[in-house]
């Protein structure tokens, strides 16, 4: 069987998918969202919205929507190590509306930008669709997506198809497209407990450093999300030693969640995340580009995934727009513009989250302790140091701006007969 025609098929509905489909059909393209899940309704990992994420989505008119929702706003990112608590950014000395990182579960955040793209006629959003390869004219160029949902096999012709589906993407496969590693020598396992009234109330975004492990804190509406470090390849040796040694762990390092930690009795209660930091090296393949993890897996240092993603979609959408509302195949020269753009940011930030993992991996084998506490001590309390660290965690290296054609019709609320 055969789908209709559409212009744009965005595999994956993930931030940085779902919003390119709401960019480019409000700026007036054809756009298809085909995600292989029913729903969104799942355990996300990534739940921080930057505040460069939430002022885009101030100039889109959505913010205050979004915000209307369960969330809870981190103030500040510390470090706590032998020597005391360090704050190492203070995202409540940037200035604008949004002077913190909302931490809200990345179900709801997709539910929300789904039902803005449903909103426009133009776009389309199909669920329990599972792409299974691609299609190609005579000359190789990639023209739509062959894919499965319940009624069977369907073909969707496309002038492009944009893989946003993630660090293990199908459409990447398929394209024939390779990932290269640049090292990550640490996963993490997360679990959930619950949050008391007692808890510290500040206790935003954390990092607890240990002798051999680390422990990530962050808030949410669900209660404390809790990462616990292991070196690569570690879950099975600590699968067989059971859940005793993380508890231990967890208690010393953040006493105050001493009490709950009995609640964590098996190992199915935690999610395993094989940290990746990798980089395709092209993007792109005639009718055919990849966004977000597809493109290059952040590490979850700094919580950069979704921002990346979404700075990926902004810079996509200005790109191939005024393309996609014409019709007709992309010029190559368009997916290649997208890539030149992004990649030197993505380079700067996946170098800094490398170093990072190196440091890691020397302190297990050295016994030292991962941060140096003393010298990072000394250098935060410098003036505006943690305003620059917030500031360059809020934004990134190259933050895109919003193409102008896709600002005014926000700023406006202007409809037009393409979908608005």
């Amino acid at each position: 069987m055969s789908g209709g025609p559409s212009r744009c098929v965005i595999v994956g509905g993930g931030p940085g998918g779902m919003l390119l489909a709401y960019l480019l059909a409000r700026a007036g393209a054809a756009v298809t969202v085909l995600e292989s899940h029913r729903d969104f309704d799942r355990d996300f990992r990534g739940d921080s919205l930057h505040p460069y994420t939430l002022e885009l989505l101030d100039q889109l008119g959505l913010a205050d929507e979004l915000l209307r929702l369960p969330h809870e706003r981190a103030r500040y990112f510390r470090f706590h190590t032998p020597s005391g608590p360090i704050t190492t950014a203070d995202y409540g000395k940037l200035p604008g509306r949004f002077p913190f990182v909302a931490l809200m579960p990345q179900a709801r955040f997709l539910d929300f930008l789904a039902a803005q793209v449903r909103r426009l006629p133009a776009a389309q959003v199909r669920t329990g669709c599972k792409v299974t390869g691609l299609l190609h004219d005579s000359g190789g160029r990639v023209r739509g997506v062959r894919y499965r949902d319940e009624s069977g096999s369907r073909d969707l012709p496309a002038d492009v198809v944009i893989g946003a589906d993630g660090r293990f993407s199908r459409v990447r496969r398929a394209a024939g497209l390779t990932a290269e590693s640049l090292g990550a020598s640490t996963d993490l396992l997360w679990f959930r407990l619950p949050r008391n009234p007692s808890d510290p109330p500040d206790a935003d975004v954390d990092l607890f450093f240990g002798r051999d492990h680390y422990v990530g804190l962050l808030t949410g509406i669900a209660g404390w999300q809790i990462g616990y470090s292991l070196p690569k390849g570690g879950y099975p040796a600590a699968r067989e030693a059971g859940v005793a040694p993380i508890r231990a762990t967890v208690a010393e390092l953040v006493p105050w969640l001493a009490d709950r930690v009995p609640l964590l009795t098996d190992f199915a209660q935690t999610t395993l995340l094989s940290v990746d930091i990798s980089r395709v090296p092209q993007w792109w393949k005639p009718g055919l580009l990849l966004i977000g993890d597809a493109a290059h897996v952040i590490s979850p240092v700094g919580g950069n995934g979704i921002l990346m993603a979404v700075q990926d979609a902004v810079a996509a959408a200005r790109h191939l727009a005024p393309a996609a509302r014409a019709g007709g195949p992309l010029p190559d020269h368009v997916l290649a513009a997208v890539q030149a753009e992004r990649e030197p940011a993505v380079r700067q930030v996946q170098a800094a989250q490398v170093r990072t993992e190196k440091r890691a991996a020397a302190a297990r084998e050295t016994g030292r302790p991962i941060v140096p506490a003393g010298l990072l001590k000394i250098v935060t309390m410098l003036p505006g140091i943690r305003r620059r660290a917030a500031k360059a965690n809020a934004y990134g290296p190259v933050p895109p701006a919003l193409a102008p054609e896709i600002l005014h019709r926000a700023e406006t609320g202007g409809h037009d007969s393409a979908g608005y």
